[in-house]
């Protein structure tokens, strides 16, 4: 056990040194700016080819080019974005940022580089909404940190959060939310690229004019000031306006560069072609991030429940209120809050680990609570008479523990560590808010981009099934070559 600690350490160690968890290395002396996206944000930030693409990501670009950076893209849910840039694990965020006077206050955004609108969505039947004034009392499906959100709540609207403008629109035309209100262009492209017509734009969301520019720390003002000497550079020479034409055929880089109309969208591909190019990028996550975060936390987190089912079990108060009081904390609160404290709190008292560590510290910390009451239910299942029976041949405790009590309690405990382990490769879908990209976010970043929702997420839990259907036939086996410590 020594041994496997020690390697788990070495492993743990290396992973925090690599210049791929620290992402601060430069190459040719240019500085590395890590920017956070969304990646799945069309057409603005999305996957196309398995490469990111969209409006934003060739903004930000070429802004690199002339400002003499050196780009690391992060992608994550929105929602998280801010919160990663709090923390420092990103430079700054290119995801069609609406500059507010909130976030005015909490960061520093460059010049704007898109000009845009709100516009309100209903579904096409709609008789009944067609201006701001008409959502009181109406529900809306919105992003949680987006300025939309606000502008919703403001006119009196109860709004419910999804993550993508898509599964919004889906919500409306099913008539589980009554609008959505978003700018014009996202709304128009999905139009565009989907040929939704259960849902259509209804009224103005007001007469103001969104701008939206790069959000950086309160301590990158330099880097924002790099920011807009390169976008006055990209203005004057006509580069914007040609980034902006060649998605919109028209140039939303201005306030009156004209109506966004994104033509035949990027649509097209079927369900199967869509699938089949998905199926490779899944399964390399699958394997990379999914199965080694799973087969780490889970020998880690096993390790630690044995020595906490043990002082759980104590006499002493020293060690069982400690114990208890750790399992009733993992226990009682969710694990998407344990992964948003270590990744995004710890920052703030010092403690910055890598993405990667993190999210196999978080959830090595979940298996341990879990675990631990599997294990001290095991060992107190083990009849007494098999600790005094170890008495009676002269062993000691730590003996009688190692070689009698262990060995039976292992049996009894398989099946409710196997259920944790299975529900441990399902929960590893909620990295992806630690900036990781596993098997799940490849699959939501390839259906925002195609729209092919169902085929796709079909994918994802194919190859959820295939794995807890191997670890669920392991589990016979191992309880079969375990039998033979059961007393008769």
């Amino acid at each position: 056990m020594r041994i496997v600690l020690r390697a788990l350490a070495v492993v743990m160690i290396a992973l925090a040194l690599s210049p791929a968890a620290t992402a601060v290395a430069a190459q040719d002396d240019r500085p590395v700016v890590r920017v956070g996206t969304e990646g799945t944000y069309p057409p603005f930030s999305f996957s196309e080819g398995g490469q990111l693409s969209g409006y934003d990501i060739e903004v930000v670009q070429a802004v690199a080019d002339r400002a003499g950076w050196e780009l690391e893209f992060v992608e994550s849910q929105f929602d998280a974005l801010f919160g990663a840039l709090d923390a420092g694990r990103i430079d700054m965020i290119a995801n069609q940022i609406t500059i507010n006077p909130e976030r005015e206050a909490a960061y520093v955004f460059s010049e704007p580089y898109t000009y845009s609108r709100g516009v309100i969505v209903a579904a096409t039947d709609n008789d009944e909404i067609t201006s701001l004034e008409d959502l009181e009392g109406k529900v809306t499906a919105q992003s949680a940190t987006s300025n939309w959100s606000q502008v919703a709540e403001d006119a009196g609207a109860r709004v419910e959060n999804v993550e993508q403008f898509a599964q919004a629109a889906d919500l409306v035309s099913r008539g589980r939310v009554d609008a959505i209100v978003n700018d014009n262009i996202a709304v128009l492209d999905y139009l565009a690229s989907t040929g939704d017509d259960q849902v259509e734009v209804v009224g103005e969301a007001g007469d103001e004019i969104s701008r939206q520019a790069f959000a950086f720390g309160p301590e990158d003002e330099q880097l924002a000031l790099e920011a807009d000497q390169a976008l006055e550079s990209l203005r004057a020479d006509g580069t914007l306006t040609e980034i902006s034409e060649e998605y919109f055929r028209a140039d939303v880089s201005v306030e009156d560069g004209g109506e966004a109309d994104v033509g035949e969208g990027r649509g097209g591909a079927s369900p199967w072609q869509v699938v089949k190019d998905t199926a490779w990028p899944a399964f390399v996550a699958l394997v990379k991030v999914t199965l080694t975060l799973t087969i780490l936390s889970f020998t880690v987190g096993l390790a630690a429940s044995v020595p906490i089912a043990l002082a759980r079990m104590s006499t002493s108060r020293w060690l069982s209120w400690p114990a208890r009081a750790f399992i009733s904390a993992v226990r009682g609160t969710p694990l998407l809050l344990q992964l948003f404290v270590v990744f995004f709190g710890l920052p703030q008292v010092g403690i910055d680990l890598p993405s990667y560590v993190a999210g196999a510290l978080a959830l090595s910390v979940n298996v341990a609570g879990y675990a631990a009451e599997s294990v001290r239910g095991a060992l107190l299942s083990v009849p007494n008479g098999q600790h005094e029976a170890a008495a009676t041949l002269g062993m000691g405790r730590a003996l009688a523990l190692r070689r009698v009590v262990l060995p039976q309690a292992a049996r009894i405990a398989v099946p409710p560590l196997s259920n944790t382990l299975v529900s441990l490769v399902k929960d590893t879908s909620l990295v992806s808010v630690v900036l990781l990209t596993d098997l799940f976010r490849i699959v939501q970043v390839e259906a925002s981009a195609s729209f092919q929702y169902l085929p796709l997420y079909a994918l994802a839990g194919l190859y959820y099934w295939i794995v807890c259907t191997v670890l669920s036939s392991a589990q016979q086996r191992l309880e079969t070559r375990l039998n033979r410590y059961v007393t008769t």
